[in-house]
This record gives C-alpha cells, structure tokens and sequence, in this order.
C-alpha cells in the first residue's frame, strides 16, 4: 500500500451498502460507519455480481480465520487493497469495512492501515470505527483526517465515532471545517444533539458569517442551518443506537 497525497473531491452520499449516490445532501445514516456489519453485509451481497460476491465471501473468511499479522503484511490487509478492483469502486468503501470488521482489527492494526494506507483505505478505516473501537483510543486517526483537505476523508471523520468522542472544541473546529472546505454538513453525524444549545458554536458561525459578509462573500447556506441548530429549544433526534441511527 501506498502513502496517499491529498486530494479535495466533493463527497458523496452513499447507500448502505456504501454505493455512491451522487454529491452529498442526505442524512449521513446510509454510509457504512451508520449500517452494523451483518446488514451492510446482506445489502452489499445483495448488489454484487457472483465473482465478487465470491471474492468477498472469500476475503471475508481468510480475514475471520487469520485475524492477527501473518509476516509483513496480514491476507486481509492485500484484500483490502484489492477491494476496489475486485468489487468496483461503488462498493468499495462497503467491501473494506466488512474485512476490517471481520479482521477484527483492534486500534494498533487500524492506525497501522490509516498511516501505510491510500486515500480509499483510510476512508474505510475511519468509517470502520464505530464497528470496531469502543472508546476513545482512535481519535488520532479522526484528528489526522480533519487536519487534511481531502474533503472525502474529512467527511467519513466525522461519522457516529467522531460524534461520540470528539470533545467540544474539537467537534466545533470540525464543524468549521465543513463550512470553510465545501464539505456538506449532512457528514456529520449528530449533529442536531451536539448543536443544540451550543452557545460558543453560534458564536464562532457568527463571526464566520460576519468575516464572509464583510468581504462581500456568499454566507453558505449550511451556516445558516447550522446555526439554526444551536438554539437551546430546538428538539434533536437522540442516538442511543452504537451506529448513530436515531431512536
């Protein structure tokens, strides 16, 4: 695997098999980081052509029986490589994230994907966290991915993991990441709870909306929305759900 340069490409929104759908605008639920394992398993077979799905049944088996590092690199960690080409670019994501979770990859082996990764295999890494990582002890990766200007690894940071353990100052930062990079706020799971009542959220927007306006920029619309969420009686979904659905 190669180290990956940064890229900024619009997001997409995808299904729950992680099939892209086109440019982002809908709730992030249907991306993988949102669907457990055993459905987005079902969805992706559901999709897939009989080689792939025989690839992937496959992949999936080796990374259950050989779950640990076996030589240099580990069976599951090639496959990960090879699950753009075996399963299609729109399946990919969906594909990386089953394997990583039938690995059973623990932080050290997730940090060690993200960091000798590409692009794509981080981008699964981080949407494989709310399956795999029950406390805080990959938030480097989180953090390494919003520092970035590939608005796609920026946009799979911020799913049910990052809601969870990112602390307020943090997620704010993240939020004005959105905002200053193009990337739909749609990405960022839970939003509305985390926003609400967040006095020093709607500070920091406001100032971003008055520098724009005083520099005769268009205020994005997503700002607006945002700071719509702030105010203290505005009613937000809960998440008692690990993968971020509502209750």
């Amino acid at each position: 695997m190669t180290q990956p340069h940064a890229a900024h490409v619009t997001p997409d929104t995808q299904d729950a098999d992680g099939t892209t759908a086109g440019p982002a605008g809908q709730d992030q639920g249907t991306t993988p980081a949102h669907v457990p394992p055993a459905a987005l398993r079902a969805a992706l077979a559901a999709r897939l052509g009989g080689a792939a799905r025989a690839w992937l049944d496959q992949a999936l088996d080796e990374a259950a029986a050989h779950p640990g590092t076996h030589g240099p690199i580990s069976v599951w960690e090639l496959r990960l490589a090879e699950a753009g080409r075996r399963c299609g670019p729109a399946h990919a994501d969906a594909a990386r994230v089953l394997v990583l979770h039938a690995a059973r990859a623990d932080t050290d082996a997730l940090t060690r994907v993200y960091s000798q990764g590409t692009a794509d295999e981080r981008r699964a890494v981080l949407h494989a966290l709310p399956h795999l990582v029950p406390g805080p002890d990959a938030l480097p990766l989180v953090e390494d991915a919003l520092r970035t200007n590939d608005t796609r690894l920026v946009a799979a940071a911020l799913g049910p993991y990052a809601a969870r353990h990112l602390d307020p100052h943090q997620w704010r930062h993240a939020v004005l990441k959105c905002l200053f990079t193009g990337v739909p706020v749609d990405s960022v799971a839970d939003l509305a709870r985390r926003a609400r009542g967040d006095d020093e959220l709607a500070r920091m927007l406001a100032d971003y909306a008055a520098e724009r306006t005083a520099a005769d920029r268009t205020v994005p619309e997503d700002l607006h929305r945002v700071l719509a969420l702030t105010e203290p009686g505005r009613p937000a979904p809960g998440t008692a759900d690990p993968h971020g659905k509502e209750s």
